[in-house]
């Protein structure tokens, strides 16, 4: 069965090397100082998607929200995956965008199943996700999933404090 895995930066080789995943999903603010993210060797060049925009969910003077562009291009990429291996999506705390992402992602491969029992999953998973509203209510929109997605997300609530993530998985049917 595929999965997808989500962890934060810090923990990405350890994630990667367990979860033997072979596409990558890397969400970040592009530009930040001291946050180069490189590919990994094992990772080809192809299976690397890199998206970039802040963890805000309102427009921000010099920060950029998630938009349309952001999901299409996650949800695309995720499309064109094999399935073969995990799918590793991480950020930089492994809290909001991921997490967001990783929902997303589920809710388009999976389309059969409820948004709101993926969410309660993600909060059984992952007890700190706080999953970035504007990316959920964007890829809702896209999905044609009519306010489901961002209903389940805000159904489960913030997730508990914490500086980053404990890396998770979800399995997809």
């Amino acid at each position: 069965m595929p999965h997808l895995h989500v962890c934060p930066l810090s923990r990405l080789p350890e994630t990667l090397a367990a979860s033997g995943a072979s596409h990558l999903v890397t969400l970040a603010t592009l530009g930040s100082p001291g946050l180069a993210i490189e590919r990994p060797q094992q990772i080809a060049p192809e299976h690397h998607l890199r998206v970039g925009f802040s963890d805000i969910v309102a427009p921000m003077e010099g920060h950029l929200p998630p938009g349309e562009a952001h999901v299409r291009a996650v949800l695309d990429f995720a499309t064109a995956w094999n399935r073969e291996r995990p799918l590793l999506l991480h950020c930089y705390a492994g809290i909001s965008r991921s997490t967001a992402a990783a929902y997303a992602v589920a809710c388009a491969l999976s389309p059969e199943r409820d948004e709101a029992e993926l969410a309660r999953a993600l909060r059984r998973l992952a007890p700190s996700a706080t999953p970035n509203r504007l990316f959920v209510a964007i890829a809702d929109d896209r999905l044609g999933r009519r306010g489901r997605m961002s209903a389940a997300i805000a159904a489960i609530g913030r997730g508990a404090e914490a500086f980053e993530g404990t890396p998770f998985w979800l399995t997809l049917p």
